[in-house]
């Protein structure tokens, strides 16, 4: 399956050291994710990157897991950690579709600007579903360039074989909430994008009983 781990390998030193684009931003989304956690919790963080965000959660937390696919990145994950007293997370090179845990396994899932990166963005979101307990919220960053950046879609695969960016889906907003819904969330929070920013922050939460998709849209004759 192509995760582009190549890409993200050679790009992820550079990456390490390239400021958020908006702290202002960032600093509020690590605040509202936070009034969702619990001491107790056990959270799952896919798309990790090289770590800054699972380092700044995971001491509000019981347990952390934080994987990407792309070992670079994690190394680098690794040696931050070290630098810390943190002793509940863990850094993991890993696909997320590939990760081999129970269902309703976490309280809490993130996926911050991966989901538009991913190669099935609708079976990740049910893929999130599945692992999460009832009730449990799923945090996310999404690009919706189908919205913002229609024409991206005729440069991105070539960008793509010039292996000068990662493969792109081109999400529109639309799709996202309704991937979500379909997939058993319902909507919590949103952020819409802000400055040169395509992305919204949700904040989703699996509803705690989940109908068998056929039955949410089809009415059941008695």
């Amino acid at each position: 399956m192509d995760y582009s781990v190549s890409f993200w390998n050679r790009i992820a030193s550079r990456y390490a050291k390239t400021p958020v684009p908006d702290e202002a931003v960032y600093q509020q989304k690590l605040e509202i994710t936070q009034k969702y956690f619990r001491p107790d919790m056990t959270v799952l963080e896919f798309g990790c990157g090289t770590g800054s965000t699972a380092i700044i959660h995971a001491p509000r937390v019981k347990k952390y897991l934080a994987i990407d696919v792309s070992p670079r990145m994690i190394d680098i994950a690794k040696g931050k950690l070290l630098d810390t007293d943190i002793h509940n997370l863990t850094f993991k090179t890993q696909a997320m579709e590939e990760l081999d845990v129970e269902d309703a396994s976490f309280d809490a899932i993130l996926g911050l600007s991966i989901l538009h990166l991913m190669n099935d963005p609708d079976a990740a979101i049910r893929r999130v579903s599945k692992m999460l307990k009832p009730g449990g919220v799923f945090v996310s960053s999404t690009a919706c360039l189908g919205d913002t950046m229609p024409l991206f879609r005729y440069v991105a695969p070539i960008g793509k074989f010039l292996g000068l960016i990662p493969k792109v889906q081109m999400l529109t907003h639309k799709q996202l909430i309704s991937s979500l819904e379909q997939a058993g969330f319902t909507i919590d929070y949103e952020m819409a994008p802000k400055g040169k920013s395509h992305a919204y922050f949700l904040v989703a939460q699996k509803r705690q009983s989940v109908q068998p998709e056929w039955t949410q849209w089809h009415r059941v004759e008695e």
